[in-house]
């Protein structure tokens, strides 16, 4: 079956190698990037499938029930996967209702949209809906989230993605569409918007400009490759169970300063510069509210159902972040100005 797949927040950071990898996998697939271009949506991220005759791109807000409508009837969609969302914790407690209007109403403007139109027959579809390790928390010294940890959101982003997973199962109860969820640790790789630690720390190692590290420093994250990721996405989009929950990690945990290390160290051997140069540049700074302390997933279920696990090791993958960061500058250059907003101007004006 030919299918017609929505990918919401498509023109993101994992929204684009999701893209990128569908359209290149599945060219009997129509796939209909539906993303709002917000600050962090950038069509540059998928300039090498722009011109594929199975990509199409709508710039539509989730927000809008009447442009969703709209989308769903030109394409005749059959599926959803659900990336779009207010992502960045610092901003969620500066702006939470951002994270309500686009995690929560957002999410469920796309539910009440899709039900309407597969109405006819909800088991030939599917809507899956990605989310985060955050909804469950923040762990101990010890332990793992699995697919049954109880939600216990610290944040006004966690709180938001968390409501909006709560909302995609009540759909399924409710009106019986076909749904996964899948729960994804922290992702790091090529096109990442540089407000998140790493690609921000590459930006400032190569400025020589400080490292800001919460608190102590000793925050720990579980990080998993974004290419990884788009492929366990896949595997769970087409042989996920009805209605079942994934976890996918990268079964590998860091403190933020022994990861900030290790990419000073890496980044000064790539620049040729003294081992330990970046290092100086670390700064501490004031702690953020309601910062959560550990986060690690157990991964087991997937790769026990679906066969998936992490290709590269955190230092492999790391490496070839940096090595891609420093081979696209300009890429970089063009995001932190803010000129990569001009793209879809200069591209799809006139289409």
């Amino acid at each position: 079956m030919s299918k017609k797949i929505i990918i919401t927040g498509g023109a993101g950071f994992i929204g684009s190698h999701v893209v990128r990898l569908f359209v290149n996998k599945y060219p009997n697939y129509t796939i209909i990037n539906v993303d709002a271009l917000t600050y962090a949506g950038n069509l540059e991220n998928l300039k090498d499938i722009d011109t594929q005759p199975n990509y199409f791109f709508e710039k539509v807000n989730i927000l809008d029930v009447k442009a969703l409508e709209d989308v769903f009837d030109k394409y005749g969609v059959t599926d959803v996967i659900h990336l779009a969302a207010e992502s960045h914790v610092d901003r969620s407690i500066v702006s939470p209702l951002d994270f309500v209007y686009t995690n929560i109403i957002g999410t469920v403007n796309l539910l009440n949209t899709a039900k309407n139109k597969w109405a006819a027959d909800l088991s030939k579809h599917r809507f899956y809906h990605i989310s985060t390790d955050e909804v469950y928390g923040s762990l101990g010294e010890t332990g793992l989230f699995t697919e049954t940890t109880a939600y216990d959101p610290n944040s006004p982003y966690s709180a938001s993605k968390a409501s909006s997973d709560h909302f995609v199962r009540a759909y399924r109860e409710t009106y019986h569409m076909q749904t996964v969820v899948s729960n994804c640790s922290n992702n790091y790789g090529p096109f990442h918007f540089p407000e998140k630690l790493i690609p921000l720390f590459i930006h400032n190692i190569i400025q020589e400009k400080p490292l800001p590290v919460y608190g102590d420093g000793l925050y720990t994250r579980d990080w998993l490759y974004v290419k990884d990721h788009a492929l366990a996405i896949d595997l769970v989009f087409h042989d996920g169970k009805d209605g079942e929950t994934y976890n996918i990690g990268g079964f590998n945990e860091w403190k933020n300063i022994d990861l900030v290390k290790l990419l000073c160290k890496q980044m000064d051997e790539k620049l040729g510069r003294e081992i330990g140069h970046s290092e100086k540049l670390i700064t501490y700074i004031k702690d953020r509210p309601g910062h959560d302390r550990r986060y690690a997933i157990d991964a087991t279920k997937i790769n026990k159902e679906l066969g998936w696990k992490p290709s590269v090791t955190f230092e492999q993958g790391l490496s070839e972040t940096i090595d891609w960061f420093l081979s696209n500058q300009e890429w970089l250059q063009n995001v932190t100005s803010g000129n990569y907003q001009n793209y879809y101007q200069s591209m799809y004006s006139n289409r």
